[in-house]
C-alpha cells in the first residue's frame, strides 16, 4: 500500500486549482515540464502559507530556477515512484531532498549558520561524510589528511551546530540544508 496518497492533479495555469488542493494536500509534487518558464510563474503565484513543493525539472538549471521560485525539494522528471515517494513524505516534515544529478544545485551550503558562523569548506565535506555515517578514520582515509585533524573538524562543526554528538549534528545539518541524502 502506498503511503502517499494523490489529492487531485491540475494544469500549470490553473494557479486558482493549486491553492484549492494546496488547502487539502500537505505536499504539492509540481512538474515544472517543457513549458517550464509558465510553470515557474505559477509556483511563485502560490499563496503564503502553502504545503512544501517537491518540484520535478529536467536540468539543473530548471532545478534552481524551481527552488528560487519556492520550491522545498526538487528532483529530475525521470525519478522513480519509490524516490518520488520518499522526497514527498520528507518533504511533509520539512526535510529538503535534492538529487546528486543537478550537481550544482545540490553543493552544500556552508553558512551562515543560525547563529552567523559559517562552516568551512573541509567542515562542509566532513560533515557530509558524517552523514553517510562513516566513521572518522574512514573519513581520514577518503579525504587523504590525518585522524586528528578529522577530529578536529568534527569537533569544530559540532560547536558551530551547537550539537552535542555527531548525531544531533547531522539532524541539525539536514534540517539547515547543510547537507543532503
Amino acid at each position: 500500500m502506498p503511503l502517499v496518497e494523490v489529492s487531485g492533479s491540475i494544469d500549470p495555469d490553473a494557479i486558482s486549482d493549486a491553492v484549492e488542493i494546496g488547502d487539502r494536500a500537505q505536499v504539492l509534487l509540481w512538474d515544472v515540464g517543457l513549458h517550464s518558464d509558465e510553470a515557474l510563474d505559477a509556483l511563485r503565484r502560490l499563496t503564503e502559507g502553502s504545503p512544501p513543493v517537491v518540484a520535478l525539472a529536467t536540468d539543473a538549471d530548471q532545478a534552481a530556477a524551481a527552488r528560487d521560485a519556492g520550491a522545498v525539494s526538487v528532483l529530475p522528471r525521470s525519478s522513480p515512484a519509490d524516490v518520488l515517494e520518499v522526497a514527498l513524505l520528507a518533504a511533509g516534515v520539512g526535510l529538503d531532498v535534492r538529487d546528486p544529478s543537478f550537481e550544482h544545485e545540490t553543493a552544500p551550503r556552508r553558512g551562515p549558520l543560525e547563529d552567523g558562523e559559517a562552516l568551512t569548506a573541509r567542515e562542509a565535506e566532513v560533515l557530509q561524510l558524517l552523514a553517510e555515517g562513516m566513521a572518522n578514520k574512514a573519513i581520514a582515509l577518503r579525504l587523504g589528511i590525518r585522524e586528528t585533524t578529522v577530529k578536529f573538524h568534527v569537533n569544530s562543526i559540532l560547536a558551530k551546530l551547537g550539537a552535542q554528538s555527531r548525531t544531533e549534528a547531522v539532524a541539525r545539518a539536514a534540517r539547515q540544508g547543510l547537507i543532503f541524502f
